[in-house]
């Protein structure tokens, strides 16, 4: 079969007809208009045109050539069709006054242009018309820009366009062959662990029948190289054209990385991006992308085109080192050109935020809303519920509105008072909150924010030289945000206010249940395979991270031996918090002393939080018999406790990059002590980190992992209830149970690995935490601190 080379109308012109700088001082990008998808508008403007208006048209042009076939697709807003022709309409809503737009944006017009030729082509029309419909999204303004083109004319244009693209389908094609073959003959490239064949055959069918799943991949399965292998072969049957490795982690991206890497010396040919963070890229003190501070956004869309097309010429792994290195010496922006160069690539390792994230999804692959040969693998994939809640929730501060009113008085009267009114508004909410406030209603406030916006897109048009202080573009992004979120407002929504820690006043956009928008996001691939260590129960990630009824859900088999570690749950000793006194406290600085004396070595205890780990920290200082010393570990700024039989080593709050790398260091095969390092559940040593053989033998875990009692969880736990599930689970067990096996999961990392897990809370016991038990932790039994001793030394007695 010839190749498909398969472009978004959106993309297509895009990529060839953007132009001058990057230049986000008034939340803009390349065309400088600050738009939105503005869904509703678009409805309601489509619901308004009468019996000749035809909405969300799906169209596509296909050209074949000697070697392949060309197709753009995309979805126009609207078509027009009237006795007089035929007309397509391109819709766009705008926060600014659209009467003060003197002509469309070219990319927008090029959109609808390139509608009007497909359409054009396929109804054998002589001319077709063009509309460009801008609409106020807070009062609904509208204004509209009419074209003609007689077919010469607009097939002219569209030629031209094909001609310039040319060389880049050139390229493409010339690069499908080169990947195609080096696939067919690909081997897995280890021997096959137990279970791993089968969990690799899964992944494969999953992707070919363009179904959703689900993996429980205990520790030691190859989780990465079991999907990306598989999905790489799917590529190469034409199965899928594009592979998103997604993940939270640092160490998990390295890792895919290192999977692609070793496909590669197995002889697969493929160009692997790893997108980095804008703020770890960018080469100025401080980030400032527009033209007039940074070098770097100066006419970058004018320069971007010809450096990607020679940077892609090459192949391999594409990482920071390498992007940033060919970008400065372009003198383009690193950070956008590493996104440019996504779309000639085969596999790109990101963050979930590049898909899910509605402010910085890559718009290149997903903005159309047509579905893509994309193949999306979500690592970690229990993160991605609160993940989820966190990108499509909002929040606005009340102090903010009179900050910001006091800023640009000076300025824009008007834009001051818009300020004031909402600031009012704020305040109404505040005398009749007690404890939090769900309103019942916000539409006046949500009215006044449109207003608002409208305000300050206008004075930004009016004035194009004002840039604004930082603090004012924060703001400016987060009313945005807010705005852009109420868009998606629907039963799984509500809005509160409340005051934080602090005292501040701030109502909150709440995201409940992200299942319906992450669903949107996933269906713009073929296929998506969640998987994780601790994705248990199955039943409540498959409801949170998809809608979808048809999916298929897999545990994957151990790799390790029960014999290699022992897993025992205290049953006198509880976290709750009516018993969190000096003798609990006391209680479980004994199991912690007790343990670590069964046998020299690295132990990490996690606790429910700072506060409890100070409390039990400061039992143990004084357990010694002598006061230890304290000791700055070298080349950084940890503070460690020089006991006479252990060291503690405690985590601390914000700990920079530099700070945790000097903290893991600590966990040596070569100690001739034993460290205790105290740490946080959820926290950044609690997943994500591999400390093999003796770097780590021991576990210990203060509590279930359930977070604190809050407005926002009950709010939560209240929502589930209504829906029929049970509250207390979806809001606090289930989320504070996948802390405690994450945390668990850092001790077997390895065949090689032997170690012990003790649970330190009586709930362990309860039938609702066991149920949650994976099926590695069959064997797990109950100690008191009477007989913990003894299951210590027959189990390191036995290991040795």
């Amino acid at each position: 079969m010839k190749p498909t080379i398969r472009v978004s109308v959106r993309t297509f012109v895009e990529f060839l007809l953007r132009s001058g700088d990057i230049d986000n001082r008034r939340g803009g990008g390349h065309s400088g208009e600050a738009m939105v998808e503005g869904s509703r508008v678009h409805r309601k403007i489509q619901k308004s045109q009468g019996a000749e208006y035809q909405a969300e048209v799906p169209l596509r042009y296909t050209r074949e050539t000697g070697e392949y076939y060309f197709s753009l697709e995309g979805r126009a807003d609207g078509v027009i069709t009237e006795e007089n022709g035929v007309t397509i309409d391109e819709i766009k809503g705008i926060y600014g006054d659209p009467n003060k737009l003197k002509e469309p944006v070219p990319v927008h017009l090029g959109q609808a242009k390139c509608y009007a030729y497909i359409l054009m082509t396929q109804q054998g029309l002589d001319s077709i018309g063009v509309r460009v419909t801008y609409c106020n999204l807070d009062d609904h303004e509208i204004r509209m820009f009419h074209q003609h083109y007689a077919k010469e004319e607009l097939t002219n244009w569209f030629e031209e366009l094909l001609r310039e693209y040319q060389k880049w389908i050139d390229m493409e094609i010339a690069w499908k062959k080169t990947r195609k073959q080096s696939i067919q003959n690909l081997e897995f490239p280890y021997e096959y662990r137990p279970g791993q064949n089968r969990l690799v055959k899964d992944v494969y069918r999953s992707i070919v029948r363009e179904k959703t799943l689900f993996i429980q991949a205990p520790t030691g399965v190859g989780k990465t190289i079991s999907t990306v292998f598989p999905a790489v072969k799917a590529v190469g049957e034409d199965c899928a054209d594009r592979i998103f490795y997604l993940t939270a982690k640092n160490i998990t991206r390295t890792a895919a990385a290192d999977a692609f890497a070793l496909l590669m010396s197995k002889g697969y040919r493929g160009k692997i991006l790893t997108i980095t963070a804008k703020d770890k890229v960018c080469p100025l003190e401080e980030r400032k992308c527009n033209p007039e501070d940074c070098p770097y956004a100066k006419k970058y869309f004018d320069r971007v085109n010809d450096a990607v097309y020679e940077f892609v010429q090459r192949e391999g792994l594409f990482d920071r080192e390498t992007v940033v290195a060919y970008a400065l010496e372009k003198n383009l922006c690193p950070f956008e050109f590493s996104l440019d160069v996504s779309l000639w690539c085969d596999g790109i390792i990101c963050d979930y935020n590049y898909v899910y994230d509605p402010n910085v999804y890559l718009r290149r692959f997903f903005a159309e809303g047509v579905k893509g040969d994309y193949i999306f693998l979500v690592d970690e994939a229990h993160n991605l519920v609160e993940r989820g809640r966190e990108m499509y929730s909002a929040v606005l501060f009340k102090d903010d509105f009179l900050k910001m009113k006091h800023y640009i008085e000076p300025f824009s009267k008007r834009i001051a008072g818009s300020l004031k009114r909402c600031n009012t508004l704020m305040l109404e909410y505040k005398r009749e909150c007690d404890d939090y406030l769900i309103p019942s209603s916000v539409t006046p406030f949500f009215l006044s924010l449109n207003r608002l916006m409208s305000d300050i897109e206008n004075y930004n048009k009016d004035h194009p030289e004002f840039a604004g202080s930082e603090e004012w573009s924060q703001f400016y992004l987060q009313l945005r945000h807010f705005l852009n979120m109420s868009e998606l407002m629907d039963e799984n929504y509500t809005v509160f206010l409340e005051h934080d820690e602090a005292g501040q006043f701030y109502i909150k956009l709440y995201c409940m249940d992200p299942s319906g928008v992450l669903t949107g996001m996933s269906d713009r691939g073929k296929s998506t395979i969640y998987f994780s260590a601790t994705l248990l129960p199955i039943r409540y990630y498959r409801e949170m991270l998809t809608t979808h009824e048809e999916h298929y859900a897999i545990y994957a088999d151990s790799a390790f031996l029960p014999e290699q570690s022992l897993i025992v749950s205290a049953t006198d000793v509880s976290s709750k918090y009516t018993r969190r006194n000096q003798k609990e406290y006391e209680k479980i600085a004994d199991y912690i002393i007790n343990t670590v004396r069964a046998k020299k070595g690295n132990y990490l205890v996690f606790f429910p939080s700072y506060q409890f780990m100070e409390q039990v920290m400061d039992v143990l200082l004084n357990k010694d018999g002598t006061p230890g010393r304290e000791e700055i570990i070298s080349g950084s700024s940890l503070l460690q406790y020089i006991m006479n039989n252990y060291t503690l080593l405690p985590q601390t709050m914000n700990m920079s990059e530099a700070e945790k790398e000097a903290f893991l260091a600590e966990f040596s095969d070569e100690r001739q002590d034993t460290l205790i390092g105290c740490c946080v559940m959820g926290g950044a040593f609690s997943e994500g980190i591999d400390l093999t053989n003796n770097r780590l033998i021991g576990t210990i875990i203060v509590g279930t992992g359930l977070a604190q009692i809050s407005n926002e969880k009950n709010i939560l736990k209240d929502h589930f209830e209504e829906v029929g599930k049970n509250g207390f689970d979806y809001a606090y067990r289930y989320p504070g149970m996948n802390k405690v096996l994450q945390a668990a999961g850092r001790v077997i990392r390895t065949v090689e690995d032997k170690g012990v897990i003790i649970l330190l809370d009586e709930r362990f016991g309860q039938w609702e935490y066991r149920e949650l038990f994976p099926r590695e932790w069959a064997g797990i039994s109950t100690c008191r601190m009477d007989n913990l001793q003894d299951k210590l030394d027959a189990f390191w007695n036995k290991t040795e």
